[in-house]
């Protein structure tokens, strides 16, 4: 037998090695084998077998073992999908699992949890629905996306849980997908005390010990069924009994990778049922528009749980800051002091969101408008209230100057614009002194358990207000919490991006579902610098109401979900050969356009708004048109190997 191998050095080839007799039954496609290249061993991926000898202008080679790894008769296949959807090698992937390969073979441990008890609830007549529909999808395995639309504290994670069991049951292995590592820490921790102390748990992302990853391999070789908890590392683990992936929070940003290929965990857990033929659940309170779109046009099931497990719905006020015209304070109204004042007495908790870290956005001279900004980025500094200077780009950081480096005023002529979170707990600690008040963003807790050790503490009272930037706003159950402040509510609503509104009012509606879990009264208040149509929906039982007019808004313009849109990043350290090689491939582009994607759109090349970073320039070009595919063969028949420049090639990137 004869077996074509992927090798995992970045050869790009394919290169074809014989099969001993005594082998054959351990080799097939998808088996991890060790062979001879040059005068040294290496890894490959068994791709493809033959029993007829192919051509060969080399000496075939035989095989040399077969290395530890899972079964997956799917995985190159959908490996390749997935760089092909990307227009990235295959390897690039692969490879992000080689930690695995190195490791010592180790006993197969399973991790029981004596704290842990199995919660039995009965479901609600709407988690029933959901629940019944997907189990009979996991015993009969096919295909299935459903998307499940529950308001904040409605119980998703109950239905989670119960389908969890069932899949292990059935021996198979269950994927919880979640937006970013902190809420994965929570998750797990959480289910360690509720799930069957006899199934087994494991967590895969960045913050996972190396032991634990090493038994998590070791069960995976084995075959066992399990719930493996992560964020972007899951979808790419070769699992030979997957059956059944769940995304929650489906809706986040964090899903879409920041580094190239900039994967989205989302589209890559649809692609990786899809090949496996398996069920996806997606839940959300504020589903993206693009998934709501496709229970609509693409046939994707929905289920809704409208109703909360326990507590009400928080009232919520919009309030104008500039129509307030207290001058001590700006940025805490009236009504906000006030109902921080309340729940402080009543010995009940607050949230205050605000999505900016730092103290102020930025520093400016008075007398020459000198604003300081980054050498390396091409944005202003954050001011700290260590009166530092960062950038929150390249982690650059310096101490406020005391003179202007422009005209050499003194500091004294320094106005310091915009608020931060620190500035936010230092306005909060002069009004309320004897509140307990805690910060949590990337400044204060850098660290993910150090974050997660911050929740803890809130979790269990000792906080009585805590601050925060976007993370608070995911997936946190907070039983204590009755009131919730934003300070800041269209801050960015303004921003050059087709899905402002979109985000902006699921950020809102997701830091108020913190509010009231156990409560029947709650309130949330939201501040604002003017009025805006989109506040009108800040009631979650109208965010459909919001789709439907956002989708007409975007047909009209011809955004996503509506068309498909490309971005294409150019990035180099030389400017001028930047804008050079730019223009050249949006000709060339162009020229392929009409031949292989006459319906398609090419915008640009142009600046982004943050167009250095590190010293690194960047141009982009977007692509908009109705057929992914046609875009996809139309920038694959270009060969970006003659560029200088680094371009990466990013379908339906979240803005």
């Amino acid at each position: 037998m004869y077996v074509h191998v992927r090798l995992l050095t970045g050869y790009d080839n394919l290169l074809t090695y014989a099969v001993p007799v005594e082998g054959k039954k351990a080799v097939r496609v998808g088996t991890l084998v060790r062979v001879p290249l040059r005068n040294r061993v290496v890894s490959g991926l068994v791709v493809d077998t033959s029993e007829v000898a192919p051509q060969a202008t080399y000496v075939i080679r035989d095989i040399l073992g077969v290395e530890r790894w899972a079964d997956d008769q799917h995985y190159y296949a959908y490996i390749q999908d997935l760089s092909t959807y990307y227009q990235t090698n295959s390897i690039h992937f692969i490879k992000r699992m080689r930690q695995f390969l190195t490791a010592k073979q180790i006993v197969d441990t399973e991790e029981v949890f004596p704290d842990a008890h199995h919660v039995v609830t009965t479901l609600t007549d709407e988690q029933q629905h959901v629940y019944d529909f997907l189990t009979e999808r996991i015993t009969n395995p096919s295909y299935t996306p459903t998307l499940l639309h529950g308001i904040t504290g409605s119980g998703k994670t109950e239905v989670y849980k119960r389908l969890i069991i069932d899949a292990i049951a059935q021996n198979r292995t269950v994927l919880l997908l979640l937006p970013e590592v902190a809420l994965a820490l929570q998750f797990e921790r959480l289910l360690k005390k509720q799930l069957p102390s006899s199934l087994l748990l494991y967590s895969f992302h960045s913050a996972t010990a190396a032991r634990e990853k090493k038994s998590l391999w070791a069960n995976l070789v084995a075959g066992k069924p399990m719930l493996i908890i992560g964020v972007h590392l899951p979808v790419l683990l070769p699992i030979a009994n997957l059956g059944l992936i769940i995304v929650d929070e489906e809706h986040e940003i964090g899903y879409q990778e920041k580094k190239h290929p900039r994967v989205h965990t989302k589209e890559a857990a649809l692609l990786r049922a899809q090949k496996v033929g398996i069920p996806i659940l997606l839940g959300s309170a504020t589903p993206s528009i693009s998934s709501l779109y496709s229970v609509q046009h693409r046939r994707w099931q929905l289920f809704k749980l409208t109703k909360r497990f326990a507590g009400a719905l928080p009232m919520v006020n919009v309030v104008n800051l500039i129509n307030d015209k207290r001058k001590k304070n700006f940025w805490i109204s009236r009504e906000l002091e006030q109902a921080i004042a309340h729940r402080l007495a009543a010995r009940e908790q607050t949230i205050i969101f605000l999505n900016r870290r730092g103290y102020s956005f930025f520093v400016q001279c008075t007398v020459c408008s000198f604003i300081f900004m980054c050498s390396s980025c091409s944005v202003s500094l954050t001011l700290h209230d260590n009166l530092r200077l960062m950038c929150h780009y390249c982690g650059y950081s310096a101490e406020q100057p005391a003179a202007c480096p422009c005209c050499k005023a003194s500091e004294h002529h320094f106005i310091k614009k915009g608020i931060g979170t620190q500035q936010v707990v230092t306005i909060l600690e002069k009004m309320f002194p004897q509140a307990l008040i805690s910060r949590a963003d990337l400044d204060s807790t850098s660290k993910k358990k150090e974050w997660a050790a911050s929740l803890h503490k809130f979790e269990q009272g000792e906080i009585d207000i805590l601050v925060g930037t976007q993370t608070i706003t995911k997936g946190y159950h907070f039983p204590r919490v009755t009131l919730v402040g934003v300070i800041w509510g269209d801050l960015n609503l303004n921003f050059p991006v087709y899905n402002a509104s979109e985000t902006t009012l699921q950020q809102l509606i997701q830091v108020a579902g913190r509010a009231g879990r156990q409560s029947e009264t709650s309130e949330v208040i939201v501040q604002t610098m003017a009025d805006h149509a989109l506040f009108l929906f800040l009631n979650e039982v109208d965010y459909v109401r919001f789709y439907e007019q956002e989708l007409l808004m975007r047909q009209e313009v011809g955004y996503p979900p509506c068309m498909r849109l490309v971005e294409i990043e150019l990035k180099s350290t030389n400017p001028e050969q930047l804008d050079y090689e730019a223009t050249l491939l949006v000709n060339e582009l162009k020229k392929a356009q009409q031949l292989l994607a006459p319906s398609a759109i090419i915008l640009g090349p142009a600046k982004p708004a943050v167009h250095m970073v590190k010293n690194m320039h960047e141009r982009i070009i977007y692509i908009k048109g109705p057929d992914i595919a046609q875009i996809i063969r139309m920038f694959a028949s270009i060969d970006t190997n003659s560029y200088k420049s680094s371009i990466f090639f990013t379908p339906n990137p979240i803005q």
